[in-house]
């Protein structure tokens, strides 16, 4: 918005030249959306506490500490999140960019999503929200839709094309399997983030690694010089989502000075779903959805032990870990809180630096 109505004076205002750089607009929209989180944050906490009582609703079948732990901290936390994100990135992307809306029609749609399935585990006093087939069912319906619009917006070939990391000039046309295929990016990303979201700070950094990452790829993507020294694939407005990534690089920031262990609010679904959507659109505009899975590895590795042990568990009788989703098996192990969540950041920094190295080594 301030893009839009301010770059247009810097003939008679100098001063104003400064919206043309994405960098500057990006700091805007990181400093913008943790003033909002800090300012906004306590207020929200209060209100979220008088609206529900007893807070979110812990898994029975849960590790035992967490009753005692976790009782009384509210939920939808997510909601300042998405409050912080959305107005930063309106105030500071240029909003004639159709990338930038497909994005937040996927992060509000899917925040959306979660707010209703937080809201049901609240009024039922249960750990189950709504069901699962109508979850899936309306996030496949957003991401499907939101993925053909990215493929008609997008300039051909790289509108239904697969880019291979490690590869300067492989390009897989996916054709109309593209849209499927961008969507199950959306909603996979998504509930991976919501599984990996089971202890305080746990899920909210790796993302914020994952947004930052994504910040520098989709600069490098929009700019041609950059894509070209560097051999990726350039995506003509793309850059913009620069400026939504440090929106959400500093919203998560500010999220987990609230998050942070002990945990005075969780982000709920109402977060966790919209934040994993967020960044599956993102990587789906900037054709690195293969380097997502590397740079997100940790939601990977949460995703995949729960696939593992239902499978086991179906199959065999027997399961692989003593719990899953990944951390709560560490939990019944015997590892503290706070060791299983830094190590697992650390985890997340190691798998960051190895996903950016695909843009040098092709």
């Amino acid at each position: 918005m301030l893009y839009n109505f301010l770059f247009p004076l810097a003939d008679d205002f100098g001063l104003f030249n400064l919206f043309r750089y994405l960098t500057f607009r990006t700091g805007g929209a990181v400093l913008t959306a943790l003033i909002i989180s800090f300012l906004l944050g306590g207020p929200l906490i209060r209100w979220l506490k008088s609206r529900q009582g007893e807070g979110q609703p812990i898994r029975e079948d849960g590790p035992e500490s967490h009753p005692l732990t976790k009782k009384g901290t509210p939920t939808m936390g997510g909601l300042l999140i998405l409050i912080a994100v959305t107005t930063a990135t309106l105030l500071w992307a240029d909003l004639s960019n159709r990338y930038v809306w497909a994005v937040l029609i996927v992060t509000l749609g899917f925040g959306i999503i979660g707010f209703l399935d937080d809201y049901q585990k609240l009024t039922k006093r249960s750990s189950d929200g709504l069901p699962g087939k109508i979850k899936l069912v309306a996030e496949i319906a957003i991401a499907g839709a939101v993925a053909w619009w990215i493929s008609e917006i997008t300039l051909d070939p790289l509108a239904t094309g697969l880019a291979v990391p490690f590869f300067k000039n492989l390009l897989i046309d996916l054709g109309w399997f593209f849209i499927p295929f961008a969507a199950l990016v959306m909603v996979g990303a998504s509930n991976a983030v919501n599984l990996t979201d089971g202890l305080d700070g746990l899920a909210i950094v790796p993302a914020m690694i994952v947004a930052g990452c994504l910040a520098l790829i989709t600069y490098i993507v929009g700019n041609q010089v950059f894509s070209g020294y560097l051999q990726v694939h350039n995506v003509p407005g793309a850059g913009e989502l620069t400026v939504f990534c440090g929106a959400l690089v500093g919203a998560s920031l500010g999220f987990l000075w609230f998050n942070a262990p002990p945990a005075m609010v969780f982000m709920g679904d109402t977060g966790s779903l919209s934040v994993g959507g967020a960044i599956g659109a993102v990587s789906v505009i900037s054709k690195h959805e293969l380097v997502l899975a590397i740079i997100g590895g940790v939601f990977v590795l949460e995703t995949i032990s729960v696939i593992v042990q239902v499978a086991s568990f179906k199959l065999t009788g027997r399961r692989v870990f003593r719990m899953a989703p990944l951390h709560h098996h560490f939990e019944k192990k015997g590892w503290k809180e706070p060791t299983i969540v830094i190590r697992f950041w650390i985890i997340a920094m190691i798998l960051a630096l190895i996903g950016l190295s695909t843009l040098k080594l092709r």
